[in-house]
Parts: C-alpha cells; sequence; structure tokens
C-alpha cells in the first residue's frame, strides 16, 4: 500500500485487529512530519495511541531496537512509554506492508527548567537512561558519527542537491569530517534517545517527567543528550552543564572531554535534519508545511548556516587545543 493512501479507517481497523480490541469511531490526528500518528479509543474507554511508520525510514529491526531498549528503561524503572503487546505476542504489527505500533496515551506539559535543582533532575535522569543504553548495543541502528552517519547524509543529499550548489555543499561537509572523525574515534558509542530536546520530556506533576519519542535512538556519545537540553552555546551555558554533569554523576561518570563535539554534533544534526527532509519532498503534507523547500533561496540559505556552523566548530576545536 502507497502510505500516503493510508486513511484514519484503515489504521483504526489494522489496531483493532492488532489488538484484538473493539474501538469507538473515534479518531484524532497527532503531529508528526514523517509517521502516521492517531489517538483512538477503546469502548471502555482507554485511550491508545497507533504510529504507524513510514516504509523506508526504519527497517524493522530498527524499530525493535527502539520497542527493546523502551522496554528496558521501563523495567529499570525509568519513566517512558512502552509500546502494548499485540495478540501475535509481539510489539510491531504490519498492514498491507506497513508497520505500526500501539502505545497507551500519557498526557504531561512540556518540562519547564527554572532552577538548578531542574537541571540536577535532569542529568541524574539522563546518566540512569545511558546505564540502561550501555548494557549492549542497538545493532540496526544509526552510529552517531562524522564517518558513518555524516558521511552516509552526504551521499544521500549530492543525489538531492541542485548542481550549483551541490560542490559548496560537499566542501562544507568534507572539511567536517576530516576536522572531527578523530575527536569521535576514542568515544564510547552508546544507545541514548538521539534527539533529547525539551520538547521530548513531559512533567506529569505528581508522577514526575516522562521521556518520549525515542523514534531517533542512536548509538553514539552520551553528550549527545545534553547539549539539545541547553538554553545556549556551551559558552554561554557553563553553568547548566556543571549541574546537569552533578546530576549525571551521581549515577554514572560523565566525561567533560566530550564537550568539544557539541558543536560538530549540532552541524552533524543540521546535516541530518536535510537529509530527513529531502526524503520526504514527494510527501504532500511535507510540501504543504514546507513550500519553500528546494528552491534556490533555500539551498543558498542552507549553504549559509552550515557555513556559519562550521565557524563555530573551527572555533571550538581552537580554543580545545590551548
Amino acid at each position: 500500500m502507497n502510505f500516503e493512501q493510508l486513511t484514519p479507517d484503515q489504521m483504526l481497523n489494522a489496531a483493532e485487529e492488532a489488538t484484538g480490541t473493539l474501538f469507538t469511531g473515534f479518531t484524532a490526528q497527532l503531529p508528526s512530519y514523517i509517521n502516521r500518528v492517531y489517538e483512538f479509543r477503546t469502548r471502555d474507554g482507554t485511550r491508545l495511541i497507533a504510529k504507524f511508520y513510514r516504509p523506508g525510514r526504519w527497517s524493522k529491526d530498527a524499530i525493535l531496537d527502539e520497542h527493546t531498549f523502551l522496554q528496558e528503561l521501563y523495567e529499570a524503572e525509568l519513566p517512558v512509554i512502552t509500546p502494548l503487546r499485540l495478540s501475535n505476542g509481539e510489539t510491531l504489527g504490519v498492514h498491507d506492508g506497513i508497520h505500526f505500533a500501539i502505545f497507551p496515551k500519557r498526557a504531561g506539559r512540556q518540562l519547564e527548567i527554572n532552577s538548578f535543582e531542574d537541571w540536577l533532575r535532569l542529568g541524574t535522569l539522563v546518566a540512569r537512561i545511558h546505564n540502561v543504553g550501555a548494557s549492549h548495543a542497538a545493532k540496526s541502528r544509526i552510529v552517531l558519527s562524522p564517518d558513518q552517519s555524516t558521511r552516509n547524509d552526504l551521499d544521500f543529499l549530492n543525489k538531492i542537491i541542485p548542481s550549483p550548489y551541490r560542490s559548496s555543499y560537499q566542501k562544507l561537509v568534507n572539511e567536517l569530517i576530516d576536522l572531527c572523525t578523530p575527536l569521535f574515534d576514542h568515544n564510547k558509542e552508546i544507545r541514548i534517545h538521539g534527539d533529547l530536546h525539551i520538547g521530548n520530556i513531559l512533567n506529569r506533576m505528581e508522577e514526575g517527567l516522562l521521556v518520549i519519542d525515542f523514534d531517533d535512538m542512536a548509538m553514539g556519545p552520551a553528550v549527545q543528550d545534553l547539549w539539545l537540553l541547553l538554553p545556549d552555546r556551551l559558552e554561554k551555558s557553563r553553568e547548566e552543564v556543571a549541574l546537569f554533569i552533578e546530576g549525571y554523576e551521581q549515577f554514572r561518570d560523565f566525561d567533560s572531554r566530550t564537550l568539544r563535539l557539541i558543536e560538530p554534533l549540532r552541524a552533524m544534526r543540521m546535516i541530518y535534519f536535510l537529509g530527513w527532509c529531502s526524503r520526504q519532498i514527494d510527501d504532500h503534507q511535507f510540501r504543504k508545511n514546507f513550500p519553500d523547500w528546494g528552491t534556490d533561496s533555500f539551498w543558498k540559505k542552507e549553504i549559509n548556516d552550515l557555513s556559519e556552523q562550521m565557524m563555530f566548530v573551527r572555533e571550538a576545536l581552537e580554543s580545545d587545543s590551548h
């Protein structure tokens, strides 16, 4: 089946069959640029979230890596949402070649970081996640490093970027790979959340925090799950970083030398996001959300933004060498 032709009724019927549960006719689409995510309700009032994964974005084994990580985190008493076991005994169903999973609905407010204690709390939470993540590898997930994930992103983008802009973009990315690959060579790679910004941590008040959206989990350095939380660049966030690390080290050692990876990781994320968008250029909803994507002005801005970020990368590496 064509993913774009997947309808709410088809998803509801697939979820009913997979769970062996009767649903009401209620359907509500939830925000997701890449997957199809809907809220359904069973006839006894239980609220469920069905996530239908875009074909070609993740392999079956990669999705199962995510589900395994979530289950292990849950068993270690971490605040995450695990997918339900379906009637087939698995956490992953399939409808006309499209994989899907069903999750219980959990609501909460986006976390607001207002105090020193909040940063300490985040540090302890992330360290506990990483203790589980370090127990074994995710064999089908990307390895977050310039010479692997970023090189793969560039290989894909070379097929997409118009020829007038290709060489300029290639030059910047290749410089990043050459400069930063040695920095990643001796860092321990563990299973990480991968996209741990403030929007992916909910505050459920009396029930505590809840970490959501492990779609982009990866093998990578622990510092990846720090820098996206920061209010500014490293030099303007030293106090927050110190508090985070203080909380983190209550449960796990943190290698402060990896802070030098933050600006390279920021550049890598820019490249990754461009590749992520490029894979959706034929999606009607994507075109609606990003009407200027792929225009001349778009590519000029992408090159300018990456060029500016590479200045920060060079500055960070120069200061680290002194």
